[in-house]
């Protein structure tokens, strides 16, 4: 796998294979920070939130393209291992940081300041988008200004319920995956 734009473009991400982990394709990661930029998202302005990181790809093109910073949140060692090493050898090391710990329970509290950029990738099967989006909206991770990122399965059942003040801009679908993107609600 390989970053697409910006400072490390064409430099190779490792990742982490089994159960679980499907690192974001070329061309899914490519159509979202499209969707995002046509949107008018600034990189150098944004803090990056990667919830089940697995290999990271998505917080790596970030960063790639200019965020400030991203935090990885991963339970899995071998993934938060994997996800180190990118950082290093991509040379972001001092502009990101590893949380080896159950994303859900870090969500459960407050950051210490919201994230201008979201992205939620559950394993598919888990269930764990919802409760992830509930303790990411009433624990004010979401700044005023930023956009909410899910890629999931595609069937995964979404309604209204549980995403008060957020308003869909775009749902996309590649093959089984399913993208999606909210802001918040004026």
């Amino acid at each position: 796998m390989h970053i697409i734009a910006g400072s490390c473009r064409g430099r190779q991400i490792r990742t982490v294979s089994g159960q679980g982990y499907r690192p974001a394709m070329g061309k899914v990661r490519e159509a979202l920070f499209s969707i995002l930029e046509s949107r008018g998202v600034v990189w150098g302005a944004v803090r990056f939130l990667d919830v089940f990181a697995g290999s990271g790809s998505l917080g790596f093109e970030a960063l790639s393209r200019g965020a400030v910073f991203a935090d990885f949140l991963e339970k899995d060692h071998a993934a938060a291992a994997c996800l180190k090493k990118n950082a290093e050898t991509l040379g972001f090391a001092d502009r990101c940081q590893v949380h080896e710990d159950d994303a859900l329970r870090i969500l459960r509290s407050a950051p210490r300041q919201p994230y201008q950029i979201i992205c939620v990738d559950p394993p598919y099967g888990e269930e764990l988008f919802k409760p992830a989006l509930k303790h990411i909206l009433r624990n004010g991770w979401l700044d005023q200004e930023g956009f909410l990122i899910a890629e999931v399965e595609k069937q995964l059942p979404l309604n209204a319920g549980g995403m008060e003040g957020l308003v869909l801009e775009t749902e996309r679908f590649y093959g089984n995956t399913r993208i999606l993107v909210w802001v918040k609600s004026a």
